[in-house]
């Protein structure tokens, strides 16, 4: 059921009643009820798509999230369900006629395997430059790109609620485990963060680490309030779950427990962030959304909000500016507008560069400064994380003025530099240097570490 509320509120009296969580994968396209308003043609699409990338959506998203009288341009629908221009022509056609015929399940998975190693599975240098040693030997499931930042992938939560069409972590989920980062040793984690007391933060991630029980949760957060590791002072939950499961912290049988728990590392001394994943302000409109982000922010634990942005779903200046508008207006930090990664369905959902400044640009201009935390657009780079901060002209020529947010080597951090104006250009590496420049500042030392690497 979709509303359109003006404010808000809230619902600090309203009783909610558990609910049984109920999911569907690629498996189970023709039980979902709600698809058979959906022609054949577009179901078969579905399908085929999803025997490449991989979908999973559940019964709540479906039935509060999706306006299905408003299908296939309603944005949850689109974030949710696969869709044809996801693939390739040439990719979808060749598994689209992999499925006409009466193929066995090893045909399917020796197509998709092959469909899906041509997606850029590990952007970024994800499994080049990421993966830390302990003892000489590669520590799975940890990725340490920048200094004072460690992620933790716990095995037990690599998968999510509902999966996002778009996601960059799409190779997690396709089970092939030479692509899946995942660690249910919370003691190689310690022993690492001990050797490098110039970590601060610690980003638990997956995946979705909140479809874990509480019980297993427990394990590796009170593994990183030891003693010897003070100097971690910011714990990270990286999650979806408000929007998509939201009766995880309001009436699931452990829900209680997930948030004393959350009272625990709040306690400590150090900071728990949950880093919510919302892609438009129509996930924050059920009143057990309010609910939950109401008991999140009693535990004392930090809200902040990030996303991509993304055409079909939230290419709007309009969108964004509400969007930021109602998570301050809860309690929630905005702090990411990302630039959507080169791999997956990028050329489905990836925006012009120049684009997205301007949408950035006229959803800051709507909102007050509260909503102005939120940085971008943001690209998750291999050197770092570039921001794109506006297109000026500079002795005649049109440039990006482009800075580094995180840098591999801090000391990129903050400078200023400056690429050609392309108006088609959707990622850095399209973008050439400007100002009669031959590289960008940080690339003959970039280039060292791939070499290294």
């Amino acid at each position: 059921m979709i509303t359109t509320p003006n404010t808000l509120k809230t619902p600090t009296a309203q009783r909610f009643l558990p609910r049984r969580f109920q999911v569907y994968n690629e498996r189970q396209l023709d039980q979902i009820a709600a698809l058979r308003q959906v022609d054949a043609a577009a179901r078969f699409d579905m399908q085929v798509v999803a025997n490449v990338l991989p979908f999973r959506v559940n019964q709540y998203v479906i039935d509060e999230l999706i306006d299905w009288q408003a299908v296939p341009d309603d944005p949850i629908y689109q974030l949710t369900f696969p869709q044809r221009g996801m693939l390739e022509a040439e990719a979808f056609s060749r598994m689209a006629d992999l499925l006409r015929g009466q193929p066995s399940a090893r045909d399917i998975r020796q197509l998709a395997d092959t469909l899906r190693a041509e997606l850029n599975p590990h952007p970024a240098g994800q499994q080049t430059l990421n993966v830390p040693r302990l003892d000489g030997n590669e520590l799975p499931g940890v990725q340490h790109k920048y200094a004072e930042t460690v992620l933790f992938f716990p095995s037990q939560g690599q998968v999510c609620h509902s999966y996002c069409t778009f996601c960059f972590r799409w190779a997690q989920f396709v089970g092939d485990k030479t692509l899946r980062f995942a660690s249910a040793e919370a003691g190689d984690l310690t022993r690492y963060l001990r050797a490098h007391p110039e970590v601060t933060d610690v980003l638990i991630t997956g995946g979705d680490p909140l479809v874990m029980k509480a019980s297993n949760l427990k394990t590796y957060l009170e593994a990183l309030l030891a003693p010897g590791l003070e100097h971690v002072r910011t714990i990270r939950i990286g999650t979806k779950a408000l929007t998509y499961w939201p009766y995880r912290f309001v009436t699931d049988s452990d829900a209680d427990e997930l948030l004393r728990l959350f009272e625990r590392v709040a306690e400590s001394g150090r900071q728990l962030a949950l880093m919510t994943h919302i892609n438009h302000w129509r996930e924050l409109e059920p009143a057990i959304v309010r609910r939950a982000v109401a008991n999140l922010r009693d535990t004392g634990a930090v809200l902040r909000a990030q996303a991509p942005l993304l055409a079909h779903i939230n290419d709007d200046a309009e969108v964004w500016a509400r969007l930021w508008t109602d998570e301050v207006n809860l309690g929630i930090y905005p702090y990411y507008m990302f630039v959507e990664r080169d791999t997956g369905a990028r050329r489905y959902f990836e925006v012009p560069l120049a684009r997205a400044w301007e949408i950035y640009r006229g959803a800051v201009s709507r909102v007050s400064g509260l909503a102005r935390t939120a940085r971008g657009p943001s690209m998750s780079a291999g050197p770092g994380k570039v921001e794109v901060q506006g297109v000026t002209r500079i002795h005649g020529e049109d440039v990006f003025v482009l800075r580094f947010i995180q840098g591999r080597n801090p000391d990129w951090v903050q400078q200023p530099f400056f690429a050609r104006f392309d108006p088609h250009a959707t990622w850095l590496d399209q973008l050439e240097p400007a100002l009669g420049e031959a590289a960008f500042f940080y690339e003959p030392e970039y280039r060292a570490m791939l070499a290294g690497a």
